[in-house]
């Protein structure tokens, strides 16, 4: 389903679905421009009309959420790694579900489920893609476009289909392994900050990093939780416990 303008993809989406009014059979839904595109817990999502996929996928429930997370990534990290071609190897995805190129933002994903009670009613992935767009004005402090890094003009409308391809694909295959190998500094080690942050449903109420470590990423546990290496062990960290020092 084509949407010219609207405020959110998955907003809009989710709208759909609670009156009722969201066709059958029916996964995709995408847009132009969006007046209110959204990010992770708040964050805003800034895209120019007409010059990037903007989109949001209607998922089938799954108990381990974050799997979800997992399938998605590694579908949009495989259809732009198609795009790239002789760069692609520095292509990455960076933990939860960021796709960077080198240390910049290509592409971001916010999935969303309907929880009732302990079942899982749906979920909408929402993917913000950077294609033609070639200025950024918002105070996001790494964006990058696929124009930007090969010089070339893309037809988004076949970068829809090709993602949506993709992403069923995901859905039906073990990704785990391509999602691990894959990782955004998965050698090596890093600086990373832990966070003290207060979090609402939908934003962050207050976040104040800590002084910065390094750390190797020693795994991601099946629930998501990112598993770093100091010379005093392992710890584990959920989303926004922590943070890449990029």
């Amino acid at each position: 389903m084509y949407i010219k303008t609207t405020h959110s993809t998955n907003s809009l989406m989710k709208e759909m679905l609670a009156k009722g009014e969201w066709s059958e059979g029916e996964r995709f839904l995408y847009t132009g421009y969006q007046t209110a595109g959204r990010g992770q817990t708040g964050n805003s999502w800034e895209s120019e009309a007409d010059k990037n996929l903007l989109c949001s996928i209607l998922l089938p429930p799954r108990q381990n959420l974050f799997e979800l997370n997992v399938a998605v990534s590694v579908a949009v990290h495989r259809m732009i790694n198609c795009q790239l071609s002789i760069v692609n190897s520095q292509l990455t995805i960076k933990w939860p579900n960021d796709i960077y190129w080198q240390n910049k933002k290509v592409a971001g994903i916010l999935v969303e489920n309907a929880i009732i009670g302990s079942e899982v009613k749906y979920s909408i992935a929402g993917i913000g893609l950077n294609v033609n767009q070639t200025e950024f004005v918002s105070d996001a402090p790494n964006p990058v476009s696929l124009k930007q890094i090969t010089g070339k003009d893309y037809d988004i409308d076949a970068l829809m289909v090709q993602l949506n391809e993709e992403v069923q694909k995901t859905l039906q295959e073990d990704v785990w392994t391509y999602y691990r190998e894959h990782l955004y500094r998965r050698e090596g080690e890093w600086l990373f900050a832990e966070r003290e942050v207060s979090v609402a449903p939908s934003k962050i109420l207050t976040e104040k990093p800590r002084e910065a470590f390094k750390a190797s990423i020693a795994g991601i546990t099946e629930q998501g939780e990112l598993v770093l290496r100091t010379a005093q062990g392992e710890k584990k960290y959920h989303f926004k416990e922590i943070q890449f020092v990029v």
